[in-house]
């Protein structure tokens, strides 16, 4: 499980061989979600309002090298 960004309070992580649709985990202490990454919408948990809009941008932003990435652990 390689950590793709980390912002201290939380972290954006990729699994080997994970399911479909291709996606990312959003860890914090208190909370995980999984996000899409074609269109970084969470479909699975909750990240709380306070790092929500963080993690969504800087996951669409870095869309590009997320699946590139999702592609290699595949």
């Amino acid at each position: 499980m390689p950590t793709i960004k980390s912002f201290g309070a939380y972290k954006i992580t990729l699994y080997a061989e994970d399911h479909n649709p291709p996606h990312v985990h959003v860890i914090g202490p208190d909370f995980q979600a999984k996000v899409r990454i074609s269109d970084a919408t969470v479909f699975a948990g909750m990240i709380p309002s306070r790092h929500r809009r963080q993690a969504l941008a800087w996951i669409a932003a870095n869309r590009v090298r997320l699946m590139a990435k999702w592609d290699e652990l595949r």
